[in-house]
């Protein structure tokens, strides 16, 4: 009886242990995970995706109806710019929070500041409280999509990453796609605030699966409370706060109030942008022990170049989504559901612009010349905006946007991949952030700039169009109200369509130079091999360190 027990015992502790063992080898490296796990995950992350691009298009197309309601047409702009800033300010402290508290928590995270955003959204009384909620929406509307990239790159080998980015851009062209037309026919039959209140039950079985599914664990994540806060960079993303608001509210006194450019209220929030702009780099630079920008990662030719290329295309492309709209709705003025639905190719095309880039990455290995030619196309889809008018016929209106999502989404898709594959993988999380960091840059300040020209162009329009004694009132109230135009006179109606046509034109011959800039900016990207798998990628990185010569870059479209 003596002599049983312990065999007994030894009989049972190999299986208790082989059953405790296992899981937990699975449950803390995210490369070994089953692939039904995997999918699982991917799914509940990609459905943040979707309702992240769902919110920015039914956005787009409620600008006119919202800040009407609240007679403020003139703060139309801020709506976008708004989110947009906050999206900007918080989205690189999730690739850091991301590694410190794991990825779970940090999107946990941003589903809550989401969520809370849009609900307030939904009930705001007044533009100021609705504001707000754009604002703390844009919190972890960035997060959603960060996160998303940084849980992809930790369960998918690099050489197939592009074509899993590809599959997460169709959930973020599903939701661009549908978005428009949606947030239209809503405004249209419900009015605006459904448009945001029927997000909530999506946002909270979205917040449920990621919960349920997302629980790995990864190198560098930190054990305690005290050391996740320690690590975050307070100073670094107080100064870019200040910088960008401050040039937002340069922007938005500017605009709204048609301020002069000597006026305090707007060369004194530029000067707080420069000495904060400045402030932020020598923080990070300096200061940081763990910075939300690595300079280092800069200080790379691919870090450099794709930085850039993610602030000017963004910069295009959402100036697109929040001004392309307004000429259906202003000039042509048709209602808000069919001026979404104008947006409705550019999701199309953004959904298979990724796909093709991931398709072409994977099959080839190679993202440089794709980089190249895509990053071009916004430029034709440009130039066709700018040649727009009252009579432009069905295929101009419906399909001059094309170039432009195929070529954002394949750029997007390829620049992520030229970054990461030129990093260490402990870097991986950190410039997936910095990526997002100019996306969302290049999208405020694209917004708010083209927001900015929009109003000083339309509003010397007017006056040069609309005169006689009434004339100030009748266009402060074209500028405040956009949608009362149908009530004014006939001639006064054709006054401020071609007003508003020609302030559109000029906001697209803006970001037509934008464009441009985008696509020289792609030249000097340098091409790595792509390895196969996450052994293939280790080795890869092992030799590049050591200076062998599998792992060195291709200059342009050439083979190392």
């Amino acid at each position: 009886m003596a002599t049983s027990e312990p065999a007994h015992a030894d009989e049972r502790s190999p299986l208790l242990q082989s059953r405790a063992a296992a899981p937990k080898d699975d449950f803390e490296d995210p490369t070994k995970l089953p692939k039904g796990q995997r999918n699982a995950i991917l799914v509940s992350v990609w459905i943040g995706v979707f309702l992240g691009a769902l919110d920015g298009t039914i956005v787009a197309t409620l600008i006119s109806d919202v800040s009407s309601s609240f007679k403020e047409s003139n703060q139309a702009g801020l709506l976008g710019t708004s989110y947009l800033l906050s999206t900007a300010t918080f989205t690189p402290l999730y690739g850091r929070l991301a590694d410190i508290i794991g990825r779970r928590a940090a999107l946990l995270i941003a589903l809550t500041l989401f969520t809370s955003g849009t609900a307030l959204c939904g009930l705001a009384p007044s533009m100021v409280t609705l504001l707000i909620g754009r604002l703390i929406a844009g919190m972890g509307g960035g997060g959603l999509m960060a996160v998303s990239s940084i849980v992809a790159s930790d369960l998918i080998p690099l050489k197939q990453r592009a074509l899993f980015q590809g599959l997460a851009n169709l959930w973020f062209g599903a939701g661009s796609g549908l978005g428009g037309p949606l947030g239209g026919f809503i405004s249209d039959r419900f009015g605006w605030r459904t448009a945001f209140l029927f997000q909530l039950p999506i946002l909270i079985l979205a917040s449920v699966l990621v919960f349920r599914n997302l629980r790995y664990r990864v190198a560098g994540q930190g054990k305690s409370k005290r050391e996740m806060i320690r690590r975050i960079d307070y100073l670094g993303s107080l100064t870019l706060v200040t910088s960008l608001g401050s040039l937002l509210f340069a922007l938005s006194f500017k605009n709204d109030r048609s301020l002069a450019w000597s006026s305090p209220y707007v060369w004194a929030p530029l000067i707080v942008f420069g000495l904060s702009g400045v402030a932020f780099v020598l923080v990070e630079a300096f200061w940081s022990p763990e910075p939300v920008m690595p300079l280092r990662i800069l200080k790379d030719r691919n870090g450099l170049f794709v930085a850039l290329i993610n602030f000017t295309v963004s910069f295009v492309s959402f100036s697109i989504l929040y001004f392309y709209p307004q000429f259906f709705e202003i000039v042509k003025q048709k209602s808000a559901s069919e001026a979404g639905a104008h947006l409705l190719p550019n999701s199309i095309a953004l959904s298979v612009g990724s796909l093709f880039a991931g398709w072409v990455i994977r099959r080839t290995g190679r993202y440089y010349w794709l980089i190249v030619v895509t990053s071009g196309l916004p430029v034709v889809a440009l130039t066709s905006f700018i040649f727009l008018t009252e009579s432009s016929g069905w295929f101009h209106t419906w399909f001059a946007i094309l170039p432009s999502g195929f070529g954002f989404a394949s750029v997007i898709t390829a620049g992520l991949i030229a970054l990461i594959a030129s990093v260490d993988r402990s870097d991986m999380a950190t410039a997936t952030g910095l990526t997002y960091l100019f996306r969302y840059v290049g999208q405020v300040v694209g917004v708010a700039s083209s927001a900015s020209l929009l109003q000083a162009v339309l509003s010397s329009e007017l006056k040069h169009r609309i005169t006689g004694p009434d004339a100030p009132s009748i266009i402060d109230q074209i500028r405040h109200v956009s949608t009362s135009i149908p009530t004014l006179p006939p001639l006064v109606q054709v006054a401020a369509r071609e007003s508003y046509r020609l302030a559109l034109r000029a906001v697209f011959i803006l970001n037509l130079g934008v464009a441009v800039a985008c696509w020289v900016t792609s030249l000097p990207i340098r091409e790595y091999p792509l390895p196969g798998s996450f052994e293939e990628e280790e080795e890869s990185r092992r030799q590049r360190g050591s200076g062998s010569g599998t792992g060195t870059p291709r200059e342009g479209g050439e083979q190392a």
